[in-house]
Protein backbone atom coordinates (compact mmCIF):
# COMPACT_ATOMS: atom_id res chain seq x y z
CA UNK A 1 0.00 0.00 0.00
CA UNK A 2 1.77 3.11 -1.25
CA UNK A 3 1.16 6.76 -0.43
CA UNK A 4 2.57 9.60 -2.51
CA UNK A 5 4.33 10.89 0.60
CA UNK A 6 6.11 7.57 1.31
CA UNK A 7 9.87 7.82 0.70
CA UNK A 8 12.94 5.80 -0.17
CA UNK A 9 16.31 6.75 1.35
CA UNK A 10 19.01 7.67 -1.18
CA UNK A 11 22.57 6.56 -0.32
CA UNK A 12 23.46 10.04 0.99
CA UNK A 13 20.53 10.06 3.42
CA UNK A 14 18.21 12.25 1.36
CA UNK A 15 14.58 11.09 1.33
CA UNK A 16 12.93 10.78 -2.08
CA UNK A 17 9.16 10.28 -2.57
CA UNK A 18 8.46 6.75 -3.83
CA UNK A 19 6.31 7.82 -6.79
CA UNK A 20 7.24 10.64 -9.16
CA UNK A 21 5.17 12.55 -11.68
CA UNK A 22 6.94 12.31 -15.04
CA UNK A 23 6.74 15.06 -17.65
CA UNK A 24 8.40 13.40 -20.66
CA UNK A 25 6.39 14.11 -23.83
CA UNK A 26 4.23 16.70 -22.06
CA UNK A 27 4.50 19.83 -24.24
CA UNK A 28 5.27 23.15 -22.57
CA UNK A 29 1.72 24.31 -23.34
CA UNK A 30 0.28 21.55 -21.11
CA UNK A 31 3.08 21.08 -18.57
CA UNK A 32 2.13 23.89 -16.19
CA UNK A 33 -1.42 22.64 -15.65
CA UNK A 34 -0.41 18.98 -15.52
CA UNK A 35 2.22 19.60 -12.82
CA UNK A 36 -0.09 21.91 -10.89
CA UNK A 37 -2.80 19.23 -10.99
CA UNK A 38 -0.31 16.56 -9.90
CA UNK A 39 0.78 18.61 -6.89
CA UNK A 40 -2.88 19.32 -6.03
CA UNK A 41 -3.56 15.57 -6.15
CA UNK A 42 -0.67 14.96 -3.74
CA UNK A 43 2.41 14.20 -5.84
CA UNK A 44 5.53 15.51 -4.12
CA UNK A 45 8.12 14.40 -6.67
CA UNK A 46 8.26 16.01 -10.13
CA UNK A 47 10.62 14.89 -12.90
CA UNK A 48 11.63 17.00 -15.90
CA UNK A 49 14.67 17.51 -18.16
CA UNK A 50 16.28 20.26 -20.22
CA UNK A 51 15.58 18.14 -23.32
CA UNK A 52 11.82 18.08 -22.58
CA UNK A 53 11.50 21.81 -23.25
CA UNK A 54 9.12 22.27 -20.31
CA UNK A 55 11.37 23.21 -17.37
CA UNK A 56 10.07 26.79 -17.16
CA UNK A 57 6.47 25.61 -16.88
CA UNK A 58 7.39 22.90 -14.35
CA UNK A 59 9.26 25.41 -12.18
CA UNK A 60 6.40 27.89 -12.33
CA UNK A 61 3.87 25.22 -11.33
CA UNK A 62 6.04 24.26 -8.34
CA UNK A 63 6.26 27.92 -7.28
CA UNK A 64 2.52 28.50 -7.76
CA UNK A 65 1.44 25.28 -6.03
CA UNK A 66 1.12 26.75 -2.54
CA UNK A 67 3.23 23.86 -1.21
CA UNK A 68 6.48 24.68 0.59
CA UNK A 69 9.49 24.26 -1.69
CA UNK A 70 11.19 21.81 0.72
CA UNK A 71 8.13 19.55 0.50
CA UNK A 72 8.44 19.05 -3.27
CA UNK A 73 11.26 16.94 -4.73
CA UNK A 74 12.29 18.24 -8.18
CA UNK A 75 14.49 16.33 -10.65
CA UNK A 76 15.99 17.53 -13.91
CA UNK A 77 18.52 16.09 -16.36
CA UNK A 78 21.65 17.05 -18.25
CA UNK A 79 21.17 16.45 -22.00
CA UNK A 80 22.66 13.23 -23.34
CA UNK A 81 24.63 15.09 -26.01
CA UNK A 82 26.47 17.22 -23.43
CA UNK A 83 29.74 15.39 -22.92
CA UNK A 84 32.17 18.01 -21.59
CA UNK A 85 32.89 19.31 -18.09
CA UNK A 86 32.25 22.95 -19.07
CA UNK A 87 29.17 22.05 -21.11
CA UNK A 88 27.66 20.26 -18.11
CA UNK A 89 28.18 23.29 -15.83
CA UNK A 90 26.67 25.58 -18.49
CA UNK A 91 23.62 23.36 -19.05
CA UNK A 92 23.03 23.09 -15.32
CA UNK A 93 22.90 26.90 -15.10
CA UNK A 94 20.41 26.92 -17.99
CA UNK A 95 18.23 24.39 -16.17
CA UNK A 96 18.30 26.42 -12.95
CA UNK A 97 17.41 29.61 -14.82
CA UNK A 98 14.56 27.80 -16.57
CA UNK A 99 13.16 26.37 -13.34
CA UNK A 100 13.59 29.60 -11.39
CA UNK A 101 14.22 27.61 -8.20
CA UNK A 102 16.93 28.17 -5.58
CA UNK A 103 18.05 24.55 -5.66
CA UNK A 104 17.34 21.23 -7.34
CA UNK A 105 16.73 18.00 -5.42
CA UNK A 106 18.18 15.64 -8.05
CA UNK A 107 20.23 16.21 -11.19
CA UNK A 108 21.04 13.30 -13.48
CA UNK A 109 22.91 12.64 -16.72
CA UNK A 110 20.13 11.87 -19.21
CA UNK A 111 22.06 9.21 -21.13
CA UNK A 112 25.58 7.82 -21.57
CA UNK A 113 25.44 8.76 -25.26
CA UNK A 114 23.83 11.45 -27.44
CA UNK A 115 20.28 10.43 -28.41
CA UNK A 116 21.20 10.58 -32.11
CA UNK A 117 24.00 8.06 -31.54
CA UNK A 118 22.53 5.52 -29.09
CA UNK A 119 25.02 2.87 -27.99
CA UNK A 120 28.16 4.86 -28.89
CA UNK A 121 31.00 4.83 -26.34
CA UNK A 122 31.76 7.97 -24.35
CA UNK A 123 33.56 6.53 -21.33
CA UNK A 124 36.17 9.29 -21.02
CA UNK A 125 33.63 12.07 -21.63
CA UNK A 126 31.21 10.58 -19.08
CA UNK A 127 33.98 10.62 -16.46
CA UNK A 128 34.60 14.32 -17.23
CA UNK A 129 30.88 15.04 -17.00
CA UNK A 130 30.69 13.18 -13.68
CA UNK A 131 33.43 15.47 -12.33
CA UNK A 132 31.17 18.40 -13.21
CA UNK A 133 28.22 16.66 -11.51
CA UNK A 134 30.33 16.29 -8.35
CA UNK A 135 31.22 20.01 -8.50
CA UNK A 136 27.53 20.90 -8.81
CA UNK A 137 26.72 18.59 -5.88
CA UNK A 138 29.49 20.12 -3.73
CA UNK A 139 28.11 23.59 -4.45
CA UNK A 140 24.95 22.70 -2.53
CA UNK A 141 22.71 23.65 -5.44
CA UNK A 142 21.55 20.04 -5.77
CA UNK A 143 20.73 17.54 -3.02
CA UNK A 144 21.56 14.42 -5.05
CA UNK A 145 23.14 13.39 -8.37
CA UNK A 146 22.74 10.37 -10.60
CA UNK A 147 22.44 8.97 -14.10
CA UNK A 148 19.85 7.64 -16.54
CA UNK A 149 19.97 4.88 -19.16
CA UNK A 150 23.37 3.75 -17.85
CA UNK A 151 24.11 0.04 -18.19
CA UNK A 152 26.50 -1.98 -16.00
CA UNK A 153 29.54 -0.95 -18.03
CA UNK A 154 28.57 2.73 -17.94
CA UNK A 155 28.09 2.65 -14.16
CA UNK A 156 31.38 0.78 -13.61
CA UNK A 157 33.11 3.46 -15.69
CA UNK A 158 31.78 6.19 -13.37
CA UNK A 159 32.47 4.22 -10.18
CA UNK A 160 36.14 3.91 -11.23
CA UNK A 161 36.68 7.65 -10.78
CA UNK A 162 33.78 8.81 -8.60
CA UNK A 163 34.48 10.66 -5.38
CA UNK A 164 30.70 10.83 -4.96
CA UNK A 165 28.86 7.67 -5.98
CA UNK A 166 25.80 8.04 -8.23
CA UNK A 167 22.65 7.92 -6.13
CA UNK A 168 20.13 7.08 -8.88
CA UNK A 169 19.97 5.22 -12.19
CA UNK A 170 16.75 5.98 -14.06
CA UNK A 171 15.99 3.25 -16.60
CA UNK A 172 13.11 1.92 -18.68
CA UNK A 173 11.30 -0.55 -16.44
CA UNK A 174 7.83 -2.08 -16.48
CA UNK A 175 6.08 -5.43 -15.96
CA UNK A 176 7.90 -7.96 -18.15
CA UNK A 177 10.80 -5.58 -18.81
CA UNK A 178 12.56 -5.11 -15.48
CA UNK A 179 16.14 -5.13 -16.83
CA UNK A 180 17.41 -7.48 -14.08
CA UNK A 181 21.11 -7.19 -14.91
CA UNK A 182 21.45 -3.42 -14.42
CA UNK A 183 18.78 -3.34 -11.71
CA UNK A 184 20.62 -5.91 -9.61
CA UNK A 185 24.01 -4.23 -10.19
CA UNK A 186 22.70 -0.78 -9.23
CA UNK A 187 20.88 -2.04 -6.14
CA UNK A 188 23.95 -4.03 -5.02
CA UNK A 189 25.90 -0.74 -5.11
CA UNK A 190 23.22 1.09 -3.12
CA UNK A 191 22.09 3.04 -6.20
CA UNK A 192 18.31 3.54 -6.30
CA UNK A 193 16.67 2.47 -9.55
CA UNK A 194 13.95 4.70 -11.01
CA UNK A 195 11.50 3.37 -13.60
CA UNK A 196 10.55 5.60 -16.50
CA UNK A 197 7.69 4.41 -18.70
CA UNK A 198 6.28 2.14 -15.94
CA UNK A 199 3.16 1.79 -18.13
CA UNK A 200 5.31 1.25 -21.27
CA UNK A 201 3.89 4.60 -22.46
CA UNK A 202 0.48 2.94 -22.38
CA UNK A 203 1.73 -0.16 -24.17
CA UNK A 204 0.79 -2.59 -21.40
CA UNK A 205 -2.67 -1.13 -20.69
CA UNK A 206 -4.49 -3.79 -22.71
CA UNK A 207 -2.36 -6.76 -21.70
CA UNK A 208 -4.89 -9.43 -20.71
CA UNK A 209 -2.60 -11.26 -18.26
CA UNK A 210 -1.95 -8.06 -16.32
CA UNK A 211 -5.63 -7.12 -16.52
CA UNK A 212 -6.63 -10.41 -14.86
CA UNK A 213 -4.46 -9.65 -11.83
CA UNK A 214 -5.62 -6.02 -11.69
CA UNK A 215 -9.26 -7.15 -11.63
CA UNK A 216 -8.50 -9.37 -8.65
CA UNK A 217 -7.60 -6.24 -6.63
CA UNK A 218 -10.38 -4.14 -8.20
CA UNK A 219 -7.80 -1.68 -9.53
CA UNK A 220 -6.83 -0.41 -12.99
CA UNK A 221 -3.91 -1.83 -14.97
CA UNK A 222 -1.93 1.44 -14.53
CA UNK A 223 -2.49 1.32 -10.74
CA UNK A 224 -1.27 -2.29 -10.62
CA UNK A 225 1.73 -1.50 -12.84
CA UNK A 226 2.80 1.43 -10.67
CA UNK A 227 2.38 -0.46 -7.38
CA UNK A 228 4.31 -3.42 -8.87
CA UNK A 229 7.31 -1.15 -9.45
CA UNK A 230 7.22 0.27 -5.93
CA UNK A 231 6.95 -3.18 -4.34
CA UNK A 232 10.10 -4.19 -6.24
CA UNK A 233 11.92 -1.36 -4.45
CA UNK A 234 12.05 0.75 -7.62
CA UNK A 235 10.69 4.30 -8.05
CA UNK A 236 8.09 4.72 -10.85
CA UNK A 237 7.60 7.89 -12.89
CA UNK A 238 4.08 7.65 -14.36
CA UNK A 239 3.06 10.44 -16.72
CA UNK A 240 -0.43 11.76 -17.40
CA UNK A 241 -1.95 14.97 -18.72
CA UNK A 242 -5.64 14.66 -17.80
CA UNK A 243 -6.47 15.25 -14.15
CA UNK A 244 -8.63 12.12 -13.86
CA UNK A 245 -5.66 9.98 -14.97
CA UNK A 246 -3.30 11.85 -12.65
CA UNK A 247 -5.72 11.18 -9.76
CA UNK A 248 -6.29 7.56 -10.72
CA UNK A 249 -2.56 6.78 -10.97
CA UNK A 250 -2.13 8.09 -7.42
CA UNK A 251 -4.64 5.64 -5.89
CA UNK A 252 -2.25 2.97 -4.67
CA UNK A 253 -4.10 1.95 -1.50
CA UNK A 254 -3.66 -1.80 -2.00
CA UNK A 255 -0.86 -4.36 -1.69
CA UNK A 256 -0.03 -6.97 -4.32
CA UNK A 257 0.44 -10.40 -2.74
CA UNK A 258 3.84 -12.13 -2.84
CA UNK A 259 2.35 -14.79 -5.11
CA UNK A 260 1.04 -12.24 -7.62
CA UNK A 261 4.33 -10.30 -7.48
CA UNK A 262 6.08 -13.56 -8.37
CA UNK A 263 3.71 -14.05 -11.32
CA UNK A 264 4.17 -10.46 -12.51
CA UNK A 265 7.96 -10.67 -12.16
CA UNK A 266 8.00 -13.86 -14.27
CA UNK A 267 5.95 -12.40 -17.14
CA UNK A 268 7.48 -11.95 -20.58
CA UNK A 269 7.55 -8.43 -22.05
CA UNK A 270 4.02 -7.05 -21.59
CA UNK A 271 4.51 -4.44 -24.34
CA UNK A 272 6.81 -6.11 -26.92
CA UNK A 273 6.01 -3.57 -29.65
CA UNK A 274 6.99 -0.67 -27.36
CA UNK A 275 10.28 1.15 -28.13
CA UNK A 276 13.03 -0.18 -25.89
CA UNK A 277 16.06 1.71 -24.60
CA UNK A 278 17.83 -1.35 -23.30
CA UNK A 279 20.42 -0.79 -20.61
CA UNK A 280 21.08 -4.49 -20.25
CA UNK A 281 24.50 -4.54 -21.93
Amino acid sequence: MTKLTDTFDINNGVKIPKVAFGTWQIPASQAYQAVKDAIDVGYRHIDTALAYGNEKEVGQAVKDSGVEREDIFVTSKLPGQTKTYDGALKDFDTTMNNLGLDYLDLYIIHAPWPWNDIGSNHDKENQDVWRAMEEIYKSGRVKAIGVSNFNVHDLENILEVAKVKPMIDQIQYYIGYTEPKITKFAQSHDILVEAYSPLATGGLIHNQDVLKIAEKYNVSVPQLAIEFVVQNGVLPLPKAVHKEHIESNAKLDFTISDEDMKTLNAMPDTAPSHTHNSTQG
